[in-house]
């Protein structure tokens, strides 16, 4: 049987902030309205890794009928020491600047960070003033 409440184990990664611009809208769509917005820039800092978005990056959001957004990330993460790190992930973000919960997925071939490629992230965010944060953390 279900638990009504849990505490999930997690290790906090990293806070990740990029700034986002409007890229592109494709309005009516037969899953909704579809819109790019780049995240080609930014930086993400935590206890094992600190490092700078590289573009291009960006989210390919699905503005749903009940007025959620639907999120489809992929950015290129550079560590300050020389590695490069796909981050991807797919969440759901409320309207009008409420929380999004999103669930990220790395991808490296550097050793140094191949502990990413068999983890998985949630996150917790937030947009203001045209930058997106999240606060990322390893489900243990």
């Amino acid at each position: 049987m279900a638990a009504d409440t849990t505490s999930l184990p997690v290790e906090y990664l990293f806070t990740i902030s990029a700034p986002t611009r409007l890229a592109g809208i494709l309005a009516g769509g037969p899953q909704g309205t579809r819109v790019v917005v780049e995240a080609s820039s930014g930086s993400f800092e935590g206890p094992k890794l600190k490092g700078t978005i590289q573009g291009p990056g960006g989210d390919w959001v699905t503005l749903r009928a009940n007025g959620t957004l639907r999120l489809d990330v992929r950015l290129m993460l550079q560590t300050d020491d020389g590695a490069a790190i796909l981050m991807t992930y797919n969440g759901i973000g409320q309207p009008n600047g409420g929380p999004i919960r999103t669930t990220p997925l790395f991808e490296t071939g550097d050793e140094r960070y191949s502990w990413l490629n068999d983890l998985q992230a949630v996150a917790t965010g937030s947009v203001a003033d045209g930058t997106v944060t999240y606060e990322v953390y390893r489900l243990l």
